[in-house]
C-alpha cells in the first residue's frame, strides 16, 4: 500500500535543490569531496606523491621546515609538505577525506539503522518493550561515550582494524537520538488508517513495519543521516585529534591538525589546508541537511 508521504520524498529533494543555493552548495560540496576520496589514489599520482614518502629534501636542512612560502606549496606539492618528515600534504589530505568518509558514513549506516529498527520497535510494540528501550536510550544518552572511546582506544590491541573498531563504536552509541525521532514518528504514523488496515487483514509486525512505517519514514530518516554524517567525522577527527583514532600511517584529518597545533606559529599552511578540508564537508552535510528538514518538514521553518 503506497502513501503520498512515501512518494513526495524524492520530489522534495529536487525540489530544495532547486531553490535553496545552500542546499545546493552543500550538496555540491559534498560531492565533490565525496570525488576526491573515491579518486584519491589517481589524484595523488597526477600530483605525483603519496601520503608515506619521506622527502629531506622538500625541508629546509637548518629548521625541518618547509622549503619555500607558505608550507612549501609548490607545482610539485600543491599543499605544501609536513614539517620534519616532507611528506606531502595534499595526498595527506585528500587520503584523510577517504578516511573521514569511509568511517563517517558506515557510522552513520549502523546508528541510523540501529536507531530506526529501536525506535519503530517501541513505537510501534509499546508496552514494556517502549519502557526497556525509552529507558535503554535515555542512558546511553546521558553515558559518558567519549570517554569510553578514548579508553577503548588505549586499551584494544594495534592489530585490530582500527577503523573498524571506529565505526562500530561510534555508530553504536549513536543510535539513541534516532530512536527517539522514529518512535515518535511511529506512535503517530500508527494510528493512521493504512496502518490499522493492513493490521486488520492479518499483517505480522514486521509487514505492517517494512511495507507501512518505513516508506513513511525515509523523509525523516534521511534528514537525521545527512545531519549525522557530520558528526560522526568530527567525532572520528576529534579522537584521531586525541591519539585514539586511526593509527599513524593512515592519514587522518584529526591526527593532521593535531600535529599542526604544535607548527602553526611558523607553518600555518599544515593547519589550513586539513582544516579547511573538515569545515568544508561539515558545512556541506550541515547546509543538504538543512534544506532536506525544511523540505520535508515545512513546520521547522515555522519554528525557527
Amino acid at each position: 500500500m503506497s502513501t503520498p508521504v512515501a512518494r513526495s520524498v524524492p520530489a522534495a529533494i529536487r525540489s530544495v535543490l532547486a531553490r535553496d543555493r545552500w542546499a545546493l552548495a552543500g550538496t555540491v560540496t559534498v560531492v565533490v569531496i565525496g570525488l576526491v576520496a573515491i579518486f584519491a589514489n589517481v589524484l595523488t599520482a597526477i600530483e605525483g606523491h603519496d601520503p608515506y614518502t619521506y622527502d629531506a629534501t622538500a625541508l629546509d636542512p637548518n629548521t625541518g621546515l618547509p622549503a619555500g612560502s607558505f608550507g612549501g606549496v609548490s607545482a610539485e606539492h600543491w599543499f605544501g609538505v609536513e614539517p620534519l618528515t616532507g611528506r606531502d600534504l595534499f595526498a595527506i589530505v585528500v587520503h584523510g577525506a577517504r578516511t573521514s568518509f569511509l568511517i563517517g558514513l558506515l557510522a552513520t549506516l549502523v546508528s541510523i539503522g540501529l536507531g530506526v529498527l529501536v525506535g519503530a520497535a517501541a513505537g510501534y510494540l509499546g508496552g514494556w518493550i517502549d519502557r526497556v528501550i525509552t529507558w535503554s536510550a535515555d542512558v546511553f544518552l546521558g553515558f559518558p561515550y567519549l570517554v569510553f572511546m578514548i579508553a577503548l582506544g588505549a586499551v584494544v590491541p594495534a592489530e585490530f582494524p582500527r577503523a573498524l573498531l571506529l565505526i562500530v563504536v561510534i555508530g553504536f552509541f549513536g543510535w539513541p537520538s534516532t530512536a527517539r525521532i522514529v518512535r515518535a514518528q511511529v506512535l503517530t504514523l500508527k494510528e493512521r488508517n493504512f496502518v490499522k488496515a493492513a493490521r486488520v487483514l492479518g499483517a505480522s509486525p514486521w509487514q505492517v513495519f517494512r511495507t507501512e512505517l518505513l516508506p513513511n519514514l525515509w523523509g525523516p530518516v534521511l534528514v537525521m543521516a545527512t545531519l549525522s554524517v557530520p558528526g560522526k567525522i568530527g567525532l572520528e577527527a576529534a579522537l584521531s585529534f586525541l591519539g585514539v583514532g586511526v593509527l599513524p600511517p593512515t592519514p587522518s584529518w584529526g591526527r593532521s591538525i593535531s600535529a599542526a597545533i604544535d607548527w602553526v606559529s611558523v607553518d600555518p599552511a599544515y593547519l589550513f589546508f586539513p582544516g579547511l578540508a573538515l569545515f568544508a564537508v561539515t558545512w556541506g552535510f550541515n547546509a543538504l541537511g538543512d534544506g532536506l528538514r525544511d523540505a520535508l518538514d515545512p513546520r521547522s521553518v515555522t519554528r525557527r
